[in-house]
């Protein structure tokens, strides 16, 4: 990582109209991208070649500054559809090469037109894989992002913030990327139509379950799986209580993904969870609604070195012994070794052995700790929404 000899007074790079600086005062140069200005959080990075747009939009990234390892970013452009959320949480994304220009059919705009009407900050030019060890071999680091088109930086201000940024451990963000009111839906899964069929999303015409979904920072592509299936979805906040959630009559209770320390969500969400538990209900989370379903068994979890994140994880299904490649996104995990009796582990990591799922004995509760909607990613995992959709069938 490159120093700045002085950080006292205001800096100019040639060429340079954007710096992310690092908490351990490594400075990165390089080119603007979106929206001026500032963004401090956490940097990771993510490893897909694929679905930038998806990733962007996901509410798990609140509070987080991405490094897209892919070098290629923009290629497809970007549209109206593939959005996980109407409002992006991410802090910014940090890239290889400049933006490709788009090159698909279904692309309505450039992804630097894109990222500056959604005012969030990026810079190009930066040694992602550098930058990517960095992150590996030390942890992720907290950074800040700035874009000036003048090319003035005030380095002291910016490192000095940088490090005054406190870190997602102990933070709460889940309520900060819920929905704050109830509402239904029912579209279901984008398709390529044809002469006969339109091209897009269809509509739930008729619903078999009742869901009820937690929205801790619920992606779109989830509910569409849901919905796919047969499932009329209501969504709660995560503030939302057991009578709040029961009192809707479910067949069926969805914990959804999210942003932030899960210890600090399940101050409000276990005792929620608790509740639903319960009532013997067909429960099943993913991300970080798998996580405060295991503080609400009475596991525990903690921060990753570096967490995963990428489309390409291989994870083990200790029950059958099937590899299934999945897309995670997560900087917290369920501690194995605090698992009670009676909850099992069901699926484990084959990067690195942690926990990436488990179920309730005797019970109809199940969570994964990665994404089955694959949105981006690969689609071996849809196959737990039917089992969600088993589950309700037979407590019916």
């Amino acid at each position: 990582m490159a120093k700045s000899a002085s950080t006292d007074a205001t800096s100019r790079i040639s060429g340079a109209s954007a710096v992310l600086v690092l908490d351990d005062g490594s400075i990165l140069w390089g080119q603007g991208v979106g929206a001026t200005g500032s963004a401090v959080g956490e940097v990771c990075f993510n490893t897909s070649m694929t679905g930038y747009q998806e990733i962007i939009t996901d509410p798990s990234y609140a509070g987080q500054i991405i490094t897209f390892t892919f070098p290629h970013i923009g290629n497809v452009g970007t549209n109206e559809e593939d959005i996980e959320t109407l409002a992006p949480a991410v802090r910014g994304v940090v890239l290889k090469a400049s933006i490709t220009d788009p090159s698909n059919f279904r692309a309505l705009s450039h992804l630097d037109g894109w990222l500056q009407r959604q005012g969030l900050i990026g810079i190009a030019g930066v040694d992602t894989r550098r930058l990517t060890r960095r992150i590996r071999d030390e942890g992720a680091p907290t950074g800040l992002l700035h874009h000036a088109p003048d090319g003035a930086f005030e380095l002291s201000a910016l490192l000095e913030e940088a490090a005054a940024w406190p870190g997602l451990e102990g933070m709460d963000l889940a309520k900060e990327v819920s929905c704050t009111q109830t509402y239904d839906w029912d579209e279901t899964r984008w398709f390529l139509g044809d002469d006969a069929n339109a091209t897009g999303y269809g509509k739930l015409e008729n619903p078999r379950f009742r869901v009820v979904a937690v929205d801790f920072g619920i992606k779109r592509n989830i509910l569409r799986c849901l919905a796919s299936l047969g499932c009329a979805v209501t969504v709660v906040p995560a503030s939302a209580t057991a009578d709040d959630i029961l009192g809707r009559n479910p067949d069926g209770v969805f914990l959804s993904n999210g942003p932030g320390d899960p210890a600090a969500t399940g101050e409000y969400a276990v005792p929620a969870i608790k509740g639903v538990l319960e009532s013997g209900l067909p429960v099943f989370g993913i991300c970080l609604g798998h996580q405060i379903l295991s503080l609400a068994l009475g596991a525990q979890t903690r921060k990753m070195h570096l967490g995963h994140r990428g489309a390409n994880h291989p994870v083990k299904d200790l029950a059958t012994g099937t590899v299934e490649i999945t897309s995670q996104n997560h900087g917290f995990v369920v501690d194995a070794d605090t698992l009670p009796t009676g909850v099992v582990a069901s699926h484990v990591s084959l990067f690195d052995g942690s926990l990436e799922g488990l179920k309730v004995e005797g019970s109809p509760v199940f969570s994964v700790q990665y994404h089955p909607e694959a949105s981006p990613g690969p689609q071996d995992s849809h196959y737990l929404f039917k089992r969600f959709i088993a589950l309700m069938e037979e407590n019916a």
